[in-house]
């Protein structure tokens, strides 16, 4: 399954859902607008440049399991849906990321700086949306936006000393992905009113669905061309940034002195990628390697952890609907 669509759900809740997404789209589209005449140009950018929406669709579906109907849900969508653009901008500029959702990425466009002052204006509509909720939700939100701090300040600093570099990298992915998703389910299940225990499973669904989400987003971004996922493939080989399949491969090197092509990969990944034409070199010699398959085993367990969460939920269209979801998370193909 490539992507999540109404059609895999019941049809009355797959009404509104929409009905909720559209509201949200327009929500989004009002939270960008400002008299700034830079800001104009640039806080739209990346919220038309498209986008799966993932988190939105997240509190609606969470939000199916009590009060669907709450008007509040299109505000918490809408603010976690800003928070998610606004950790784009800056991810994007610390990354040295070329494209962003098929086009080029904003700090290409107006430089650095603006492209982080960007995200932090997005992120203060997204406060300003959060306090109109309560203090509960601005609870949830701060929280969720330490963690996304965290998750990259440790992502930028890497494991210390002693440190495994394999739980390092899942905290990391934890903090940068989860977090957020699992606030997507948390303020739409409290927001709905659910039980408390729906709150409880859903932030526990949304950490692993998140570890998932990114591991299938590793292979992704070394099996996926930039047609299929809107980002130039190997990124973060090129920077140098970590990810499951090159942790992976690194340890096979030191587990296996004598596989002599699988250092020579090795290198290759830690050598000079400043090229294109080196880059899609390298790229193409590591889709082709076990480890990019490990990690996609390792997506699917965090998936299994996910669904077997969402089984504990009641039964009914939502959490059918939530299943899908959760599928469509891990088996996309961009």
């Amino acid at each position: 399954m490539a992507s999540f669509t109404m059609d895999d759900i019941d049809p009355s809740l797959a009404e509104s859902i929409q009905a909720g997404l559209e509201a949200i789209e327009e929500k989004l589209h009002a939270a960008v607008a400002t008299s700034d005449p830079m800001m104009r140009s640039t806080a739209p950018y990346l919220l038309d440049a498209g986008g799966k929406r993932v988190r939105p669709v997240l509190v609606m579906l969470a939000g199916a399991f009590g009060d669907i109907t709450s008007s509040q849900l299109i505000d918490a969508g809408a603010l976690v849906e800003l928070t998610h653009l606004a950790t784009l901008y800056h991810d994007d500029v610390m990354d040295g990321a070329d494209t962003r959702r098929g086009t080029k990425a904003a700090h290409r466009v107006w430089g650095n700086n603006i492209a982080i002052l960007t995200g932090d204006f997005l992120l203060a509509r997204a406060s300003a949306m959060s306090a109109g909720l309560g203090s509960e939700i601005v609870a949830v939100h701060a929280h969720t936006f330490e963690r996304l701090c965290l998750g990259q300040l440790n992502e930028t600093v890497g494991p210390g000393s002693g440190d495994d570099p394999f739980v390092h990298y899942i905290d990391v992915l934890s903090n940068k992905t989860g977090s957020l998703i699992a606030a997507a389910g948390v303020l739409g299940a409290m927001i709905a009113g659910a039980p408390e225990s729906v709150v409880a499973t859903m932030r526990e669904y949304g950490e692993a669905v998140g570890v998932a989400f990114q591991l299938a987003d590793d292979v992704l971004d070394i099996r996926a061309s930039s047609v299929e996922s809107g980002k130039t493939p190997g990124t973060d080989l090129r920077e140098g940034v970590p990810t499951m399949p090159s942790l992976l491969l690194r340890a096979h090197v030191e587990k296996h002195p004598e596989d002599t092509a699988s250092a020579a990969l090795l290198a290759a990944v830690d050598g000079d990628l400043s090229s294109d034409d080196r880059l899609a070199e390298v790229v193409s010699a590591l889709s082709e390697h076990p480890v990019v398959d490990e990690t996609e085993r390792l997506a699917e367990t965090y998936a299994d952890r996910a669904l077997a969460l969402v089984e504990s939920l009641p039964a009914g269209p939502p959490r059918d609907a939530l299943t899908a979801f959760t599928v469509s998370l891990v088996r996309r193909r961009a």
